[in-house]
Parts: structure tokens; C-alpha cells; sequence
């Protein structure tokens, strides 16, 4: 993904008459943009440049100027450059009303005229309007950049790996071909060489093989790879690859193929020494059978081994880029969480008691809670969400899920239960189980679209040995058995990676199985799968039985919270980038009685300690760009020692090596949530 950098842009302000440009520049920084003032069109043309934002002026600065060097200036811009400009009138942008605005939007271009006097908020809109369309062509330049530097990168590759490049069109059978691919056939850089040369030079016993390669590439699609003999002018032999891949115009037909070329002549040439030194070697082999059986064995016993460490590698790095992938959309869902959730809160605080507004507000309020479900799935995978772990009673968990299991699965299918009567409790997260259990019954029903049976089932298993799975001790499964038409050994192996479904577009997100996986690991458990086609299938989440000691241990984790107890208005520094959550949580605050002073970085925040000002309470988002909020609470500590500091973020832990001493603040958060953390931070 393209990021476009933003942090050098500047907006030129030219209104030398009157408060236009004070008023202009102060409404810009109140809408997070950077401006400057330039004295005059001269000014201007010095300062403006490709990084600048957009240009705000005022029609009579221009009424009376030369505007020809303005003119060459938007001529000249790049091909992605089209500069916005917002020009100030006292008789709007039409024709009819001001003629002169003809005139300047020939020269200018991209225009926008806004009449004064002009209301703040149509001001700001104008300048965000025009900020993001210069942020689009800013995008549009880093992709062009993009494309040229792929461009020379493939033809550096090309040369550094001596690829003859090649193209034919199937319609005239014009070959073009690069002056490395014209080497490879011995031909010059500057010689003819056309498809019937080609074909010539092609040893005659490998043209046919060629030959009904490029058909079968037409015919099927299928990729192009082929190596043969060629014969050079001088009548040496020497062996060519060559790929390729057909390229087909709209309608679908085969246009033209488009690939590469190497000379492999010396690793053919290697290929046959090495296949004469093998008979060799083969013949060696046999004069010394007992000893090389021995070795054998013991490097097939080492390359298991090195496979099955390979394996687990592989696995690791899966997890580790799925975690890096679900924390980055956790992030981003508990953002647009955070704006939704926090403005619903105060909304419903203040619009009384009418019950049509707050069945919706709680309708909103449900689909934001939807939203979060599907973040704590990625986050389940990648063993990253927090879990509220206590006792939980197995057996009547599923009692519980039973009428919702029925609605679930549909009249079509019959649900079973089979569960022993004393069985001990387990160390589990009951909503996360019952969601586990809730999306296994989901699975089964669609594997059995005719009907079937669904069998619930709760044991007790003992692990005497560590294996790869479990280590020792007591367990409880839950398993969930169908009917259905089960998985081959493909499937199955690939049953549990994120995103993997055989569900139609828009019936899943692959990520159901995942989450359970997620969770059994988290749990210290497993989860397993069995299933073979035509048997159905039979999922299994292993937890581990609580003990007496772990069941007291969980207690007093729930009585450490206690109410807050000062109620006072307090000085609050709020810290945010995202103007949509600096917003929502600055309402929220204030709602709660406290002062709040906003801003939208670390450097902004650092420097309003450093002017003096007095806080009681910092509270600051974590990612943000620049300055994350953990080094803006080591920063402000070393300004404010005794300054409180709440963290805000939506992941569950910090980077590994990120330590910081503030409470923590889980997104997204409710104004009620806010208020207790707030008081806790206040209280310490």
C-alpha cells in the first residue's frame, strides 16, 4: 500500500487587503491544516510548489495583476499536478454575477469561488474538499513514480539475470524480441530476426515438441515453458528455456504471448557431467552397500527432522504475519468503533425519552457491537485479545445454548446431547466458548443442506504424557459431530488458516475456525478436526480442567475494581491524531464535567506542558504517527513527573520491549467505561 506522506504540505494564503488571510489562516489551523501568508503574486509563484496543499486569494488581489506568470506556472505542472485554488469574491463565481470569474477560472483552472461574507463551516468544508483532492493526486504521483522505478527494476533484473526478452503476436506472427533474446540465438543486435527465423533455428527434432507447446498454450491458457535445442549460424548446438504467458484482449481472445528467454546451454552441459559422474558414483555405491545404507538412514532421519522444524517454522511465520495483519485491522475497527459507540453514548443521554429514537440508537448501537465480534475473531487467531478466564460450568453452558443451537441449525436438522453428570468445571472465556460453539453448529448445518444430525458432546479426558498438542493433566472436550459430507485431507489441513472457506461469496469469512484455534491455544488447550469424506466431520476444543486453587485465584481479580469516589471536574489533556475520535472522546469528557484541552499529536502535546499549563490527567491514543503514546507519556513524565497518564489503544498488548507506567484504556471504550478509568488513573 502507497503512503502518502502529508507532513510538509503547506497552504498559501494571499489576501494582503483586510483580515482575510488572519481570518483564513486561523480557520485552516482550527481545521488541523498548515497555512502561511505570501505578500504578493510574486510571492506566491516563489513559494508554490508541488508539496504545497492548495492556494487561498482573494478576486481583487488578481483583478488588476499580471497573471501570465501564474498562468505559465499551472501550464507547466506535472501531468498528476492540478492545484487547487479558492478564491475569495464579494459577487459569487457565476457568469451572470461576476464576469471577471470567467476570466480566472480559464487561468486558474481548478477553482472553487466562495462569496463573502462566508460562514466559517462552508470555508472548511471548501479546504478539506480541496485538501483531499490534492492528497488524490499526491497518491496519483507516488503511484507514476511507482510504476517507473518497477519498470527499471525489471530491466535491471532482465540484464543482471541475461533474460532475453520476447513478444509474438498470434494474429501476423511478428516476433519482437529484445538484443539479449537475439544473442541467445547467436544473431546480432542489429540482425533481422523474425518467427520463421526462429523457427529455423530450432533443432529439428525439438520443433514438433515446440510447436505443439504454443498451441496448447493458445488452446488452454496455460503457461508456456519449454526448453530446446537451437542451432547458431556457425552450426554449434546450444539450449534455450523459454516462458511465457498468453495475454488476451477484452472479448477474450488470444492476442499475443509475452515472455522470456535464458541460454542454458552451460547447466545442460553441467546436468550431463553430473549425470556421468553419478554412474560413477553409482558404481561406487554398490562396492560399499552396508555402509551407505547406515548413513542413508541416518540422513533420512535428520531430513525428517529438519522437515517437521521447517514445519513448525512455516506455522510460526503464519501466525506471527496473521497477528501483525489482525492488529493493524483491530486498530482500525476500534477507531471507526470509537466514533460510533462514543457519539451513541451521548446521543442517548440527551434525547430523552422517545422510544422510536432509542430503538434505533440501540440498533446502532448493536451493529457497532457486531463490528467489535468480528475484530475479537481476527484478534482470537493471532492469540491477541483479552480473555476474561474464570470457572465455568460445561455442562450447563450447553444447556443454556440449547434453544439457541435449535434456531440455529433449523428444523432440517436434529440435535443431540450427550453429557455425563458429573463433570468437573474448566478455565474458559464462557462467551468465547459459546461462540465457538455457536459457529461449530453453523458449520455442521452447512454441511448438511439435506439434513442430518448434530451431536453435542461433553467428556472428560487425562493426558498423562506432554505430546505435541497437550501437556499433562485433566481435560474437558466439547466436541460437535455431524453428518455432513465431511473433508478430504486437503481441506481438512487448511481448515484452520485464516480466510480459508469452501462457503459461497458472502456466506463466511474464514475466519470461524480460526478463531476457535485462537482460542484453544490462548486457553492452553487445542482444538482438533476429524473428518473424511461421506463421514461427516467432528470438532473438538480441548480445556483444561480448573482446579480448587485456580478457581480462588480467579476471585479476587474481580474485586480489585472498585468505584470511583471523586466525582470533581478535573483538567484533562486528550491526545489523539484521528479528528473523528479526538471529537467524540473530547464530548464525552466534557459531558462528564471535566475541562478538556485537545490536540492531535505528541509534539503538540509536548509543547503545551512545556508552556506551563497545569493538567490533571493526560489521556492519549497509542498509535499515532511520529510519536506513539507510550513515548509521549515517557516524554511528558520527564516535564510533569506526577502527571497521570491513561493509554488508550485497542490491542491487547504493547509491542514486545514497549514498557510504560500509565493505566490502560481498552477501545473501544463507553462513556461509562471512560468515567471509571478516568477515576482510577485520578485516584492513584
Amino acid at each position: 500500500m502507497i503512503k502518502i506522506p502529508d507532513l510538509s504540505t503547506t497552504i498559501l494564503v494571499l489576501a494582503p487587503s483586510g483580515r482575510d488571510a488572519e481570518i483564513a489562516k486561523a480557520l485552516l489551523a482550527e481545521a488541523g491544516l498548515a497555512s502561511e501568508s505570501v505578500n504578493d503574486l510574486q510571492q506566491l509563484l516563489q513559494r508554490i510548489g508541488e508539496n504545497t496543499g492548495f492556494v487561498v486569494l482573494t478576486e481583487e488581489t488578481l483583478r488588476s495583476a499580471d497573471l501570465k506568470p501564474l498562468a505559465e506556472w499551472i501550464r507547466n505542472q506535472p501531468s498528476w499536478s492540478d492545484m487547487p485554488f479558492i478564491v475569495f469574491t464579494h459577487r459569487g463565481g457565476g457568469p451572470e454575477r461576476n464576469p471577471a470569474a470567467a476570466r480566472l477560472s480559464e487561468v486558474l483552472g481548478n477553482v472553487s469561488f466562495l462569496e463573502r461574507p462566508f460562514h466559517a463551516t462552508t470555508f472548511v468544508s471548501i479546504a478539506h474538499t480541496a485538501m483531499r483532492g490534492r492528497r488524490r493526486q499526491f497518491e496519483a504521483r507516488l503511484r507514476i513514480e511507482a510504476l517507473n522505478e518497477s519498470e527499471r527494476r525489471l530491466q535491471t533484473a532482465l540484464k543482471a539475470g541475461r533474460l532475453g526478452a520476447w513478444e509474438l503476436d498470434l494474429a501476423t506472427n511478428v516476433l519482437t524480441t529484445s538484443q539479449t533474446c537475439r544473442a541467445i540465438f547467436g544473431r546480432g543486435a542489429e540482425d533481422r530476426f523474425t518467427y520463421e527465423d526462429l523457427l529455423f533455428t530450432i533443432h529439428p527434432e525439438d520443433l514438433d515438441r515446440m510447436k505443439a507447446a504454443v498451441a496448447t498454450t493458445i488452446d488452454t491458457g496455460a503457461d508456456y515453458s519449454i526448453e530446446y535445442r537451437t542451432i547458431w549460424p556457425d552450426g554449434s548446438v546450444h539450449w534455450a528455456e523459454m516462458r511465457a504467458q498468453l495475454y488476451r484482449n477484452r472479448s477474450g481472445e488470444a492476442v499475443k504471448l509475452v515472455g522470456v528467454l535464458a541460454d542454458i546451454t552451460d547447466r545442460r552441459n553441467a546436468e550431463e557431467q553430473q549425470k556421468k559422474l553419478n554412474e560413477v558414483l553409482e558404481e561406487r555405491v554398490a562396492a560399499r552397500t552396508a555402509e551407505l545404507e547406515a548413513a542413508h538412514a541416518a540422513v533420512m532421519a535428520e531430513v525428517a527432522q529438519r522437515e517437521k522444524a521447517e514445519e513448525q517454522l512455516r506455522q510460526a511465520q503464519k501466525l506471527e504475519a496473521i497477528g501483525q495483519l489482525t492488529g493493524g485491522v483491530a486498530h482500525d475497527f476500534n477507531n471507526l468503533l470509537m466514533a460510533v459507540l462514543g457519539n451513541l453514548d451521548l446521543i442517548r443521554k440527551n434525547v430523552g425519552d422517545d422510544p422510536r429514537m432509542q430503538r434505533l440508537i440501540e440498533g446502532a448501537v448493536q451493529g457497532a457491537k457486531r463490528g467489535a465480534s468480528l475484530t475479537q475473531r481476527l484478534l482470537a487467531f493471532a492469540r491477541r485479545q483479552d480473555l476474561q478466564v474464570k470457572s465455568v460450568d460445561m455442562r450447563s453452558l450447553v444447556a443454556d445454548m440449547e434453544e439457541l443451537l435449535k434456531r440455529s441449525i433449523g428444523p432440517m436438522v436434529t440435535l443431540l446431547r450427550q453429557i455425563p453428570e458429573d463433570l468437573p468445571r474448566v478455565l474458559a472465556d464462557a462467551n468465547q466458548v459459546e461462540l465457538a460453539l455457536l459457529n461449530l453448529a453453523v458449520n455442521a448445518r452447512d454441511a448438511m443442506p439435506e439434513g442430518g444430525t448434530l451431536t453435542v458432546a461433553l467428556r472428560e479426558e487425562a493426558v498423562d504424557d506432554l505430546d505435541d498438542d497437550l501437556g499433562p493433566g485433566r481435560y474437558v472436550v466439547l466436541s460437535v459431530t455431524d453428518t455432513g459430507y465431511g473433508m478430504d485431507p486437503d481441506t481438512l489441513s487448511k481448515a484452520i488458516e485464516p480466510f480459508f472457506s469452501t462457503k459461497e461469496l458472502g456466506k463466511g469469512t474464514g475466519l470461524g475456525l480460526s478463531m476457535i484455534h485462537g482460542l484453544a491455544l490462548q486457553l492452553n488447550g487445542h482444538f482438533r478436526l476429524k473428518s473424511s469424506p461421506g463421514a461427516g466431520t467432528t470438532a473438538e476444543l480441548w480445556m483444561p480442567v480448573a482446579q480448587a486453587r485456580e478457581e480462588q485465584l480467579l476471585q479476587p481479580l474481580q474485586l480489585q475494581i472498585e468505584p470511583p469516589t471523586d466525582s470533581g471536574p478535573k483538567r484533562i489533556l486528550l491526545v489523539d491524531d484521528d479528528i473523528l475520535i479526538a471529537m467524540s472522546s473530547a464530548d464525552m469528557v466534557t459531558d462528564l464535567g471535566h475541562e478538556v484541552v485537545e490536540v492531535h499529536s505528541g509534539a503538540e502535546a509536548i509543547q503545551v506542558l512545556q508552556n506551563g499549563q497545569d493538567f490533571d490527567l493526560m489521556i492519549t491514543d497509542f498509535s499515532m504517527p511520529g510519536m506513539n503514546g507510550a513515548d509521549l507519556a515517557k516524554a511528558a513524565r520527564e516535564i510533569r513527573p506526577d502527571l497521570p497518564v491513561l493509554l488508550a489503544t485497542g490491542y491487547a498488548d504493547l509491542p514486545n520491549g514497549m514498557h510504560v507506567d500509565a493505566h490502560r484504556l481498552s477501545k473501544p471504550y463507553s462513556q461509562d467505561q471512560l468515567a471509571l478509568e478516568i477515576a482510577k488513573a485520578l485516584s492513584h
